[in-house]
């Protein structure tokens, strides 16, 4: 009887259903493990981020020492707040909840300029590059305005002496007096006009020729800021850049010259430097506000938040022999217990009416109760109810296993002492 008994419970243990709940729970365990790790990362790569930012306005060594206060108050409060219930003590709960808050604000601020950075960074050279575009675009287009005027004029007063010239020949010019009207040839007057044809188409073709130049120089200049989007080698690329746009204001400032009247004033264009310098932290990016560089450094304090909190709290050590049994005999004098609105299971610490009118004296299951309290075992919900944390299940479980197990070997001594005694009778 006894065999058959142990080898059904041999069965049941090594069962499939017992092997998978074995797994299970050493799934969980080791996830609960790999937490800690993890918040620890989380909370170094957000020290980082809010110590970029902060060493920016202070000293570095200060800005380390405020960071590592401010990732240390974040995980403390997070796993406070899960191990207490805002009814039960109140004052304590929203400092806890105001800690967090300006611990998490202060480092989504400062992360937020790091995040800025690497977000914008490829914005920021885009923008640098339009505007030096945009510079030298107005400036050309200025230029290129006063070249069509002066080619217009050119053009006009070309015709005008080619009239001239045409009609000194014939004789019908206005200037020409009565007594030398309508004869044809080249006389005097042809001469002279022809002349003033000949300069004239000489400037023209020297104003053609400076204007190509100077449409291929601004070619060049408008090739090589294309290439600063697209070269291996930026600065190079930009001095070859700056060289173009200086041969451009120097072909403009000799063709002021050669036209007699004052051409646009030249753009100062960004030094290398200042083209290829990063993102300095200022107040200036929350004006510019970047959406996704701050969900960024939301993201990142928001998964440690919310680890530590699922991580709640461990009891810093095991319960010793003495301990367990002490607080399981105590936990049993208690009455009442009920499931609560965390799936947890919650039990009433007052007296009951029963016990106030017997005067019961309930100090030994109150020092147990504390024990718990203090050992993270339980967690306060009001000043009247406590509930278990889930590190208290495996302990009670075991136990009233043993409890089971010790009633099983009692009642079965007492059934062979009942036996035995029926066969001596």
């Amino acid at each position: 009887m006894k065999n058959s008994e142990s080898s059904k419970i041999r069965i049941r243990s090594s069962g499939v259903g017992y092997f998978i709940n074995g797994i299970q729970t050493l799934f969980v365990g080791l996830l609960r493990i790999w937490t800690i790790p993890i918040v620890l990362m989380l909370s170094v790569a957000s020290g980082f981020t809010t110590y970029y930012g902060l060493s920016h306005f202070i000293t570095p060594w200060i800005a380390l020492v405020i960071t590592v206060a401010i990732q240390s108050i974040v995980v403390i409060c997070s796993l406070e707040i899960a191990g207490i219930h805002w009814q039960a003590n109140r004052l304590r709960y929203f400092s806890v909840v105001c800690s967090l808050l300006i611990a998490l604000g202060a480092s989504v601020s400062f992360s937020y300029f790091k995040f800025y950075e690497i977000s914008e960074q490829d914005t920021l050279h885009i923008n640098r590059l339009n505007k030096i575009r945009s510079d030298v675009k107005t400036y050309v287009d200025r230029v290129l305005v006063i070249k069509g005027e002066v080619l217009k004029q050119q053009r006009a007063e070309m015709e005008k002496a080619s009239l001239d010239v045409s009609q000194a020949y014939f004789g019908t010019h206005a200037q020409i007096v009565d007594g030398y009207k309508h004869q044809v040839g080249e006389g005097p007057f042809w001469k002279h006009y022809n002349q003033i044809y000949q300069e004239k188409k000489q400037q023209q073709t020297k104003f053609e020729h400076d204007f190509s130049e100077l449409d291929q120089n601004i070619q060049k200049l408008q090739a090589s800021i294309n290439d600063l989007d697209v070269a291996t080698n930026i600065e190079s690329s930009y001095y070859a850049m700056l060289e173009h746009f200086q041969d451009v204001q120097l072909k403009i400032n000799l063709l002021s010259g050669n036209i007699g009247q004052s051409l646009p004033e030249a753009p100062l264009l960004m030094t290398y430097n200042q083209f290829t310098a990063d993102v300095q932290p200022s107040a200036a990016m929350w004006s510019d506000f970047s959406l996704f560089a701050f969900v960024c450094a939301a993201m990142v304090d928001f998964f440690t938040v919310l680890l530590s909190y699922r991580l709640e709290f461990t009891a810093p050590g095991p319960l010793t022999a003495d301990e367990e049994n002490l607080v399981f005999e105590c936990l049993r004098q208690f009455t009442e217990f009920r499931i609560n609105k965390n799936d947890e299971l919650e039990m009433t610490i007052e007296k009951s009416e029963i016990e106030r009118a017997r005067r019961y004296s309930d100090w030994s299951r109150m020092f147990a109760v504390g024990l718990l309290l203090s050992r993270g075992f339980l967690r306060k919900i009001d000043d009247k109810t406590v509930e278990f944390a889930p590190n208290l299940y495996p302990l009670i479980a075991e136990k009233m296993a043993d409890k089971i197990n010790q009633l099983k070997a009692e009642s079965t001594l007492a059934r062979q002492a009942d036996d035995n005694e029926q066969l001596q009778n």
